[in-house]
């Protein structure tokens, strides 16, 4: 069956359900009679917000269905966009502008950006290889800025460096501090910090609250 005895098919469909005649259906949605009649003589196409708006008549809908007949949803409409507003490529993953900053040319003449896509097919394919493949695009959550995150960066690496100091007294590989003691590691600290280790400082730290 070609695709327009499908669409001829449908738009029969539409009518009986309806119980209008061609003219009548043209009336109620809009689509002129003409048009209707001559997709549904297989000698012009149409459109799918005029389709959809000809099944609306009928109390039906238009649908994607995948080969086991499950229907498909359309991709989220409040997914994240660009700075001025524009979807992302559908075929591309989204992610925080912050997470696996690119290294391109313009890496440090282009500001930094609250949501970006990976452009590198490969890279995506491989990424998708390890997580699996994002159903949509993602969508803006509280705390995405970047100055959130990275607040919330420093808040992380603060608590597993006290964390590893805690352990450390207990494992007596650290003199208690005394009473009254205070950590006042420099902002330079968190962001030295990868946690891949030990907890590390900056060269200016005055503190070295977990050093022994």
């Amino acid at each position: 069956m070609s695709d327009t005895d499908d669409l001829a098919g449908l738009l029969r469909r539409i009518r009986r359900v309806a119980d209008l005649s061609q003219r009548d259906l043209a009336a109620v949605s809009g689509v002129p009679q003409p048009t209707i009649a001559a997709a549904e003589a297989g000698t012009r196409g149409l459109d799918a917000r005029r389709l959809a708006r000809l099944a609306r008549v009928a109390g039906l809908r238009l649908v994607l269905v995948d080969a086991e007949g499950t229907e498909v949803a359309p991709m989220d409409a409040d997914a994240v966009r660009d700075e001025v507003g524009r979807r992302y490529p559908a075929h591309l993953d989204t992610r925080h502008g912050d997470e696996g900053w690119w290294h391109g040319p313009h890496r440090y003449d282009r500001p930094p950006v609250t949501y970006t896509f990976t452009r590198d097919r490969r890279h995506r394919d491989d990424v998708r290889r390890l997580r699996g493949t994002p159903p949509d695009h993602q969508r803006p959550q509280p705390g995405d800025g970047l100055a959130e995150r990275a607040a919330a960066r420093r808040a992380a690496a603060r608590q597993a460096r006290e964390e590893e100091r805690r352990r450390r007294l207990d494992a007596g590989e650290l003199a208690p501090a005394a009473l009254g003691f205070d950590c006042s590691c420099p902002p330079a600290c968190d962001e030295l910090d990868d946690r891949s280790g030990p907890p590390r400082h900056a060269g200016d730290c005055a503190c070295g609250c977990d050093l022994s």
